[in-house]
C-alpha cells in the first residue's frame, strides 16, 4: 500500500507556460489501511459549527474542536471499516429514508434540509454519503455489540416482577455527561483534581455543553455531552446508581468508574409514562448469502416463495419450515410470536411497524441477510406479563448495550494502527 504524508500538488504546463498550482486533498490521518483526508475534518468542523449556531451554543477553541473531531472521525472510520469487513450495505431508499426523518425532525421538507446544507457551505451529495456511512457504523456498531451481551432469563423474569410491582409511571431524566479518562501520563489525583476543578465551574455557571465539547472523553462528547431523555432502568447502571430524584439543574459527581471520573447534570426532568406498548405477531424467512448464493440470488430465490405463495403452490409455513436458516423460528412455521418491534433491527422493525396485517413484504437486506415477512397480527398490551417481560427485556439489553458499546469502541480504538500525519514534516 503507498500513504502519501505530504500535500499532494498537480502542476499543469502548456505551451511552456506554467499553470497556477492546485493544490488537492491531504491525507490528515492513517486508519489502519484507511485514512481520513483533511476534507472530512473540515466538514465535519463546518458541520458542528453550523449546528451550534443553529442552536445558539458556544464552541470551544478550533485547536480543541479539531482534536475531538479528528478522535470521533477515527471512532468513525474505524466502525466503517468494521462495517465493511461484515458486509453492511445501505442502499438509496434506507437512506432517503433516513434523510427524510432528519428533515422531519428539523421541521423541513428535503428539498428545505438540502437548501440549508448547502448554504452552510456543504456539498449535499457528501452531505448523503456521510448520512450513509454512520447509518453503516451504526449497523455495524449494533450487530456487534449484539453479540456480547448474555441477557439471562432469570434477569427478565426478576426485573419484570420488580416493574409489575410498581405504578405504570416512571420518571425521565434529561442527562449531561462529562468523562474525564484515566491515562498513562497523568496520575489518577490529578484527573480528579480536574474533575473537582470543572464541577465547580459547572457550579459558578459555566455552560455544560461547551466543557463536554472540550473535556469529555466520553461517547456522547461531540453532542455537548446530551444523553437525551432516559429513565433510570434505561441508563448505564454508573449513571443510575447516582441518580437519587435530584431536581432540575443538578450537578452530580465527580464519581470514579474503571475507566476515569464522571460529571452528570440533569439537564431536566419529566414526569409519568404509561406502559402501553403494541406487540407484533409476525413470520418471517431468512436467506443468508454465501460464496455459492450472491445477494441477487438470496433475493431471487425470495421473489420466487412470494410467486408460489401468491399462486397457492404452497403455503408461507410450509417455506419457512423447509428453507428458512433461522432454526428457531422456522420450526415454529417462522413465527417469532408476539414481540415490540424495537428488539429488532432497524430493517426489520421498519418492515413489521409498516405492513399491514396479512401482508407478504418484498426481500429485504438485514445484517443477518434477505428475509420476507409476514405481519400475522398487531395488539396493544397494558401492564400484561407479557408486556412487563418485554420491557424488563428492553431495560436490560439497553442497560447492557449501552455498557458494552463503550467497551467495544475503547477495544477498537485500542487494536487499530492510527497515526495522525504531520503537515510540517515536509515528506
Amino acid at each position: 500500500m503507498k500513504i502519501w504524508k505530504s500535500i499532494i500538488f498537480t502542476t499543469l504546463f502548456s505551451l511552456g507556460v506554467n499553470a497556477a498550482p492546485v493544490e488537492l486533498d491531504q491525507v490528515a490521518v492513517i486508519v489502519n489501511d484507511g485514512v481520513i483526508l483533511q476534507s472530512d475534518i473540515n466538514t465535519a468542523m463546518k458541520t458542528l459549527q453550523a449546528n451550534a449556531r443553529q442552536s445558539g451554543k458556544s464552541l470551544p477553541s478550533a485547536s480543541v474542536l479539531k482534536d475531538q473531531v479528528v478522535e470521533k472521525l477515527i471512532i468513525d472510520t474505524l466502525q466503517g471499516q468494521e462495517a465493511e469487513r461484515i458486509g453492511v450495505r445501505i442502499d438509496d431508499n434506507r437512506l432517503n429514508q433516513a434523510i427524510a426523518e432528519i428533515a422531519r425532525n428539523n421541521n423541513q421538507s428535503v428539498e428545505q434540509l438540502a437548501a440549508s446544507v448547502q448554504a452552510e457551505g456543504l456539498s449535499y451529495s457528501e452531505f448523503r454519503e456521510q448520512i450513509r456511512k454512520e447509518i453503516a457504523a451504526s449497523e455495524a456498531r449494533n450487530a456487534l455489540v449484539r453479540r456480547r451481551i448474555n441477557i439471562l432469563p432469570a434477569e427478565v423474569d426478576s426485573l419484570a416482577e420488580q416493574l409489575a410491582t410498581e405504578t405504570n409511571a416512571t420518571v425521565q431524566y434529561k442527562i449531561g455527561h462529562i468523562q474525564l479518562r484515566f491515562s498513562d501520563d497523568k496520575d489518577k489525583s490529578e484527573v480528579e483534581a480536574e474533575a473537582n476543578a470543572l464541577v465547580k465551574k459547572l457550579k459558578d455557571g459555566a455552560d455544560f455543553s461547551q466543557m463536554a465539547y472540550t473535556y469529555s472523553k466520553g461517547p456522547k462528547a461531540l453532542q455537548g455531552g446530551d444523553w437525551g431523555w432516559m429513565r433510570k432502568e434505561e441508563m448505564p447502571t454508573i449513571f443510575a446508581d447516582q441518580i437519587k430524584m435530584q431536581n432540575k439543574g443538578s450537578i452530580i459527581g465527580p464519581f470514579r468508574s474503571g475507566i476515569g471520573f464522571h460529571i452528570l447534570k440533569v439537564e431536566d426532568v419529566k414526569g409519568l409514562e404509561t406502559v402501553a406498548v403494541t406487540e407484533v405477531n409476525a413470520r418471517h424467512i431468512l436467506i443468508k448469502p454465501t460464496v455459492i448464493l450472491s445477494d441477487d440470488g438470496a433475493k431471487k430465490q425470495l421473489n420466487e416463495f412470494i410467486r408460489r405463495i401468491k399462486a397457492g403452490e404452497a403455503t408461507f409455513a410450509q417455506l419457512a419450515t423447509q428453507y428458512s436458516q433461522d432454526p428457531g423460528s422456522a420450526a415454529q412455521d417462522g413465527e417469532l410470536g408476539y414481540q415490540t418491534p424495537d428488539l429488532y433491527v432497524p430493517e426489520f422493525k421498519h418492515q413489521v411497524e409498516t405492513l399491514p396485517v396479512g401482508s407478504i413484504s418484498e426481500p429485504f437486506k438485514t445484517v443477518h441477510g434477505w428475509h420476507i415477512v409476514e405481519v400475522l397480527d398487531r395488539r396493544q398490551v397494558d401492564r400484561t406479563d407479557s408486556a412487563m417481560k418485554n420491557k424488563a427485556y428492553r431495560i436490560l439489553f439497553n442497560r447492557k448495550f449501552n455498557e458494552e458499546a463503550g467497551a467495544w469502541m475503547q477495544e477498537l480504538r485500542a487494536s487499530a494502527f492510527v497515526e495522525i500525519v504531520d503537515d510540517n514534516d515536509g515528506n
